[in-house]
Parts: C-alpha cells; structure tokens; sequence
C-alpha cells in the first residue's frame, strides 16, 4: 500500500466512491425495473434476479477498484503505476460528478413515483379491489320485494299490506339460496314504479317482487309478481283469495313460490320454517301486523316504541301461544330498559318474562333466539353470550341484516372498531338502503374520529330521504367537531327550515354555544317544553339540569341556581327509584355543581362512571368520564380535568355531554365550558394537537 494506512488506502484509490456509485445506481436500477418491465409483461421472477444479480456484483466491484486504476493508458494493476504517473484525484473528482448527477436521477425518479406513479396505482387498486355498480356481478338469486299496494277501500288498512309484505321478507330471509334485501332498504320506494331496472340497479337485485293486499270484512285478496329486472319480464305470478283465518298459508306459499322460480334449493329444515303457523287468532295476529308497521317506520323514539309494544303486548292477551309476538314483547322492553329510560327492576323482569314465554313456545325458532340475543346485550349486557346467540342465529337467517347489525353494535361496545365496521358493511350490502345502518355506520366512524367517512354515509343516507333534520343535524356534528363552524351553520339553516326535530334542537343548541351566543342558547332551551314534550321524568329533569348549566354560563348565576334546584330535586327522586341508572346520576352532577355543592357534584360524577365503566361499554363509559373533566373544571379541579381529557383525546367513543362526537382539540378550543382551564399550558398543548 502507497499511502501505508489502509482507511487512506481506500479513499485514494476511489474504492469508497466506488460503492457509493454502484449502491446509488443499482438502486435506481431496481427502481426503474420494478416500474418498466411489467409493463412490458416481464415474468415475475425478472425483477428479483436483477436484484440478485447486482448484490452478487457489489463486492468484485469494490474489489475490481482496488485492484486496478484508471490511467491515460487504459486500465493498470495498481502496482504496476508509479505515485507520480497515477491520476487517482482526477478520477475521484469525476467520480464525485457522477455520484451527484445518479443522486439527481435518483431523487427525480423518487418524485415522479411518490407524485405520479403511487396515486395511480392506489387509484388502480381501490378500482380493481372496490368494483363500481356498472361492473359488480349481481347475484341471479337476489330478490327485493318492494312495499304493497293497499287496495282496500279503508286506507287505514295500509298496515296490513305492510306486515304482509314484511312476513314475506321475514320467510325469504330464512332460505340461504337466497339474497333478500331487507324492508328497511326498499321502504322508500313506492308500490309498483315504472323505474324497475333502476331501482334493482340501486339495490342490487336481479328480481324485484310486487304485491298488492285488498282486506274487506274477513276476506282478504294478495296478489304478487316475480319480476326480471334486467328485461322487465314476468317470472310468475299467482292471486290468493283467502280468509283471514288462512292468510297465514298465503305468505309460506309466496316464499315458496319465489323459491321455485329462482331455482333457489330448500333445506328440509328451511322448508319446516317456512311451514310455521304463528297463530291461529286473526284478531292477535291483526295487532301483531299493527305492531310491525309501526316498528318498521319508527327511529326508535320512545313515543312509537310504547305504541308498538302496546300492539304485540295486545296480540298476547288474545293469544297468549302466540311466541312471535311475545318475542317482540321482550325485544322492546329489552329496549327501553338498555335505553336507560326505564331502569327500573320491573322493566327487567317485563323483558325476562316475555322472553321465557317465547322459549317456552319456541325455544329454537330464529325469532326467540334474536330476542334471546338481545336480552342478553341490552339488558345484561353479556356481550359474550349474545356474540354467541346471534352468530347462531346469523345461519338461520343468511338474508337477514339485523343480525350483522346486531353483531356491529356489540364490537363496538367491546371496543373492537374495525371489527365493527366490518359487519356494517356486511349488513350494508343485505341492506344498502337502511337509514337506520346507514347513521349507525357514520356514528362508528365518528366515535374513531373519522370524520370525512361519517360525513360520506350521511350524504349517502342523504340523497334517500334529502331534507331530513335528522340526519343533516348529525352531519353538522362532524363540522362541528372539526371546528368548521361555517359549514355546520349551512347544514343546520336547512335543516332548522323543516319540521323540528330533536337531533336538529342539539346541535343548533351545540352550535351556539361553540359560537358563544350563550344569551341565544338560553332562549332555545327555555323553548324547548314547547316544541317537544317531554316522553318521561328523567327527560324532564335532564333537561332542567341543563337550562341551568347554560343560564350560568351566560351569566345568570342566580337563576342558574333556582333551576339547578328543581332539577335536583326531580332526578334525586328518580335516583331513589332507578339508583343504577347511569344517565340519572349523570345528570344530577349536572344540577349539584351548577348549585356549587362540590363535593356532591364530584361523588355523583364518580358514580356514573362505576355504574358502566369503559371496562364494560367502550362506546358510551368514557362519556361518562367526559362529564367527570367537565365537572372537575366546573368546582376548579383543572388539573384533574386536564389529566383526564388527556386520555379521553385518545380514546374513541360516543360523544360528550351535548354532541354526538368525541371530544376533540377543535371543540377545546371553542367550547366556553373549558374557559377555566384555558391559562393552563398543558390545556394549551392538547387544544393544539393535530386530530387523533
């Protein structure tokens, strides 16, 4: 060695340079290969023997510099070149340009596939992996049985078309041959409309059923027809003239129909369901039908709630064997008792007892099981056994989206978010049209803080029903929850020009308060006894509780404190009555801290979250939490606040004390009830924080 180091030995002789070339260029070599030759239809194993090929050419590379040296006179040994003949520096400076000008191909190269290539290809991916309506293959037999005409001369007979219509759809749903799209999705359209092929295109069907039901006296008329969508072409169709006593047959020979003409196979133990006659009462089995209608057109308002439970709780005192409708029974007292507004040991009992009744008279049927297995979630919350019960029941009923519904609420409650979205989508694609899946998909992405996903299925709820306070209310949310306060204010003007909605109320009231009109969110509480009634006493007294929050944010004090008092007194005597009951005690925190009772304030905070700690419900136990930092930050416990809004910015669930959404830095930033905490640097850092 010349230079008699060996680390100088190197560098003199360029071997460093050189392995910085050849690792630069064989890198934009492999670059270049990956993107070139499958365009060219390259066989796979091309690229990875290029690869191979220039790992195994690194080292005589390095060696072959070493060894040799560019001279005037070609290529030399190194030994064979005089100190004072070699022009190593000169070859290392050109070197030195070349690494820099492949650095530069590198880098553009590095641009053009980040910028161009990588978009395309992901844009390639979701294509191929996503296929649009124009390219999916729709399932030969796939029916949607749309609503029935009532050609009854008393209009009021509608309910009756619309249970049979939905007994259809609850047999079809029992054929696993069979893809049904459930009542929820094909409500919106109306009885035989002249847009066949478009309407099938929108649920995708290949087949749409058409009936119509005339009811005079006890005589009953059903006519039906199996449509081809794709040519308009008449399947079969069939008239059935029948007593009330024997409709019941009329709906297992439809479904039996249907599965004839789509070649569609029947299980001896399908064929057994389908054969069930689940009364022999006309007049039980006449509520029965009052009963679903209403369900089926309800969102679960505890108004239609009672009144359809008053409809299946009248079809078993005409025919106490009747186990559907007592399956119906448990399922909405099983309702109002999850709904916690009705906790009381009475309800649970209601629910238990009807419940035994339907497995007492059918202990296996899918209708028992389901209301088995929401016994289980709403009531005893044993996510466990109701995962269980439904996953059974899932293959009893392969058409049915209410059990992948079911099944996604229960994940979400367990915290198993991605896990829950996927068994919406599942239901979403029994049910694509189902508002009611539709919002419950949005609010789940909302939980997890993905506000543009939620923002998209409420557009797609949206363009079903347009003008819906409901649903623009609950997309103003997600604006709201983003800090994009303008873009909330549009959604909220249109739906506040339509018929008042209690969903619509909240946000506007959301809204102001994030708009710091808190003068103006006084007023629009003080309204509220006169656009809504109140449906119960907790209502009531959660309601005061909150008019007197508002008054003393406003400024108030004095009479925030007189209302504060009313509402205390309302929900401590509901607290005496339902001392389980999470909301109650939620609410009468509200009331102490607004009174300046700390410590009571504090304790019933505390106690709402041991009542349905996170530990037992992910999606409504870190609410209750929320409300312990606002409670904290009400009676000056702010570094206890912080600590715990900290954990909850990380923690997806659903929403706070007055919005549908999680909290977020954009809502500590604007929301007047943090003011308190605001001179606090660590309150300061989690209002800047980028959005989990």
């Amino acid at each position: 060695m010349k230079s008699g180091n060996f680390f100088a030995e190197l560098k003199r002789r360029n071997v460093i340079r050189m392995a910085g070339l050849y690792l630069v260029g064989a890198w934009l070599v492999v670059q270049v290969a990956g993107t070139v030759l499958p365009m060219f239809g390259a066989a796979e194993w091309l690229p990875r023997t290029i690869v191979v090929l220039l790992a195994i050419g690194f080292v005589p590379a390095v060696i072959f510099s070493w060894v040799f040296e560019l001279t005037p006179q070609g290529l030399k040994r190194e030994d064979d070149v005089a100190p004072e003949q070699s022009i190593t520096p000169q070859t290392g400076r050109r070197m030195d340009r070349m690494i820099i000008a492949v650095l530069a191909l590198a880098l553009g190269y590095f641009a053009f596939d980040k910028f161009v290539l990588t978009p395309r290809r992901e844009a390639a991916l979701v294509a191929n992996a996503v296929p649009n309506e124009s390219k999916s293959v729709i399932n030969a037999k796939s029916i949607a049985v749309l609503p029935f005409e009532n050609r009854s001369e008393d209009k009021a007979n509608t309910y009756f078309a619309d249970g049979i219509q939905d007994e259809i759809l609850t047999l079809l749903s029992k054929i696993a041959d069979l893809k049904v799209i459930s009542r929820t999705s094909t409500q919106h359209y109306k009885s035989a409309p002249e847009n066949l092929s478009e309407i099938a295109r929108q649920l995708g069907v290949a087949h749409i059923l058409e009936g119509s039901v005339q009811k005079s006296g006890d005589a009953v008329r059903v006519n039906v027809q199996l449509i081809k969508a794709a040519n308009d072409s008449h399947l079969w169709a069939e008239t059935y003239d029948r007593k009330l006593t024997d409709i019941f047959g009329v709906e297992s020979e439809i479904a039996k129909g249907i599965a004839e003409s789509l070649r569609a196979k029947l299980t001896g133990r399908e064929e057994q369901a389908l054969a069930v006659k689940p009364t022999n009462n006309p007049e039980a089995y006449d509520a029965y039908l009052r009963g679903l209608a209403v369900e089926a057109r309800s969102s679960y308002s505890f108004e239609t709630l009672r009144e359809f439970k008053g409809f299946y709780e009248r079809a078993v005192q005409l025919d106490p064997n009747f186990a559907l409708a007592w399956a119906r029974l448990s399922r909405a007292d099983a309702f109002l008792y999850f709904s916690q507004a009705d906790q009381t040991p009475a309800r649970h009992d209601a629910a238990k007892s009807a419940l035994g009744n339907a497995q007492r008279l059918q202990p296996n049927s899918s209708e028992t099981l389901l209301a088995l297995g929401y016994y289980q979630y709403w009531v005893l919350r044993d996510y466990g056994a109701a995962n269980t019960t439904f996953d059974r029941v899932s293959k009893m009923l392969p058409g049915n989206s209410e059990v992948p519904r079911a099944l996604a609420l229960i994940a979400r409650r367990e915290g198993h978010w991605d896990e829950s979205i996927a068994y919406f989508e599942q239901a979403l694609a029994l049910d694509p049209r189902n508002l009611r899946l539709l919002t419950e998909a949005a609010r789940t992405y909302s939980m997890v803080r993905q506000f543009p996903a939620a923002r998209k299925l409420y557009n797609r709820a949206l363009d079903i029903v347009p003008n819906d306070p409901d649903l623009m209310a609950e997309k103003a949310t997600m604006y709201q929850a983003e800090g994009n306060l303008q873009e909330a204010a549009k959604l909220l003007a249109r739906a506040n020009a339509q018929t008042p909605s209690r969903a619509a109320f909240g946000s506007k009231l959301t809204q102001m308060t994030l708009e710091r009109n808190l003068s103006e969110a006084v007023r629009l509480l003080r309204a509220y006894p006169a656009q809504f009634h109140f449906d119960d006493e907790y209502e009531k007294g959660s309601y005061q509780a909150w008019l007197a929050f508002t008054q003393c944010l406003a400024g108030d004090t004095a009479g925030a404190k007189v209302t504060a008092e009313q509402a205390r007194n309302a929900l401590e005597q509901l607290y005496r009555d339902q001392p389980d009951n999470p909301d109650v005690v939620e609410s009468l925190s509200h009331a102490y801290a607004t009174m300046g009772e700390k410590d009571s304030a504090l304790k019933a905070a505390e106690r709402a979250i041991t009542l349905l700690p996170r530990a037992k419900d992910r999606t409504l136990g870190p609410a209750y939490e929320e409300n312990l930092a606002l409670i904290q930050t009400i009676v000056g416990e702010n570094s206890r606040a912080i600590s715990t809004l900290t954990q909850l910015l990380q923690t997806p669930y659903f929403g706070g004390y007055y919005t549908l959404a999680p909290i977020t830095p954009a809502l500590l930033r604007l929301d007047p009830i943090w003011d308190p905490l605001r001179t606090d640097p660590a309150f300061q850092k989690l209002c800047e924080e980028k959005q989990p």
